[in-house]
């Protein structure tokens, strides 16, 4: 069983140098929310709509990197050296115990193609014990949102009673989550199916109900600052907030 505290403070240790606009939040809704029951599903995402598109060796670097973030420690965070991987990623051919492993080159090439693919992001500075990546998971990444559109819904089919809640039904959650692409109805930010919550556009305290076209893919922040407002009051006081906070002449200098 995974340590929640321990992967808390791994989240620290490796987020610390962050610099993408991912904050913290989604990190600790990712330690909260996982369940190593959904490895499965996330291994064969990976196989369906990730590995068709890598390199062999990005493949190999990526399964190396998600073995030890999310199958080990809950986090989407793992440490890794170019140098270690060299040796450690590929084992000895059982041909007289030899192998010539991947060079130098070969690692580096491999992580910017990951990358520049978006299966991986640096997450911080290089030290002696290597450099802080986040794995990104099948649903963030854009090359592999592409080939779920095109692949059929797979999703396991739940009886007619159950289809009618989409709220509290785990598969009809995810329905919802794949119709928005997984990324915020408000703030357009890209969620996980960890990170990612639901929202009732008329709130169920107004006669909302939790059928699929009430509800829309919010991120935490959103959701807890919208509150019950309706949904195009909300929108246009976040879209006010956020010309406030563009500096003046903002727009001339680009």
């Amino acid at each position: 069983m995974i340590d929640t505290n321990d992967a808390l403070e791994k989240i620290i240790e490796l987020a610390a140098g962050l610099k993408s606009s991912v904050g913290n939040e989604e990190d600790k809704l990712f330690v909260t929310n996982f369940d190593a029951l959904e490895l499965p599903e996330i291994i064969a995402s990976i196989v369906d709509h990730l590995q068709p598109q890598l390199l062999p060796y990005e493949a190999a670097i990526y399964w190396y990197m998600f073995r030890n973030s999310v199958m080990s420690t809950g986090t989407q965070y793992v440490r890794v050296s170019t140098r270690g991987m060299s040796t450690g990623v590929i084992l000895p051919s059982l041909r007289g115990g030899r192998s010539e492993g991947l060079s130098y080159a070969s690692v580096q090439t491999a992580l910017q193609g990951l990358e520049e693919k978006g299966a991986i992001e640096k997450a911080g500075d290089t030290n002696r014990d290597g450099t802080p990546f986040k794995v990104h998971l099948p649903e963030e990444i854009a090359i592999c949102q592409e080939s779920m559109k095109a692949q059929p819904n797979v999703l396991p089919e739940v009886d007619t009673e159950k289809e009618l809640d989409y709220y509290n039904n785990r598969e009809n959650r995810l329905r919802v989550f794949a119709r928005d692409d997984y990324i915020c109805h408000y703030c357009r930010k890209q969620l996980t199916r960890f990170s990612a919550t639901l929202d009732h556009i008329q709130p169920v305290s107004e006669g909302g109900d939790n059928s699929l076209h009430n509800l829309v893919t919010s991120c935490l922040h959103c959701n807890s600052n919208r509150g019950s407002k309706p949904v195009s009051d909300f929108i246009e006081e976040e879209a006010n907030k956020s010309i406030q906070r563009t500096p003046q002449g903002g727009a001339a200098d680009l």
